[in-house]
């Protein structure tokens, strides 16, 4: 019996919670999404970026960007970062009252 895997295209049809590293808002509804590899603009409704913003693993970094807490490798002076340090994983630089906000809720997920 063989079964087909079916290859998605994170690009065309990715999943929020587990494909998105971090997201910016924009004006009037579009916000950019930033994975591994791409970076993606979309348009999205009030309720939409509601429902977006209130999802659990997103925390407010500034006043327009948010990360997925769950895709951070570490966190480090001044820096929070999506892969190992010193690679060329995406990296955004984060003030210390964040920083340890998100080192607090690392540590007690794990």
């Amino acid at each position: 019996m063989n079964v087909a895997l079916q290859e998605r295209n994170v690009y065309e049809e990715f999943d929020v919670e587990s494909d998105v590293l971090y997201f910016k808002l924009g004006m009037q509804g579009l916000v950019s999404f930033h994975g591994r590899n791409y970076n993606r603009k979309k348009r999205m409704t009030a309720e939409e970026l509601k429902s977006l913003i209130s999802k659990r693993n997103f925390v407010q970094i500034s006043s327009s960007c948010y990360i997925n807490t769950a895709k951070i490798s570490s966190v480090g002076s001044g820096t929070v970062f999506f892969g190992p340090m010193h690679s060329d994983a995406k990296q955004l630089p984060v003030n210390r009252r964040k920083q340890q906000e998100i080192q607090q809720l690392i540590s007690t997920r794990q």
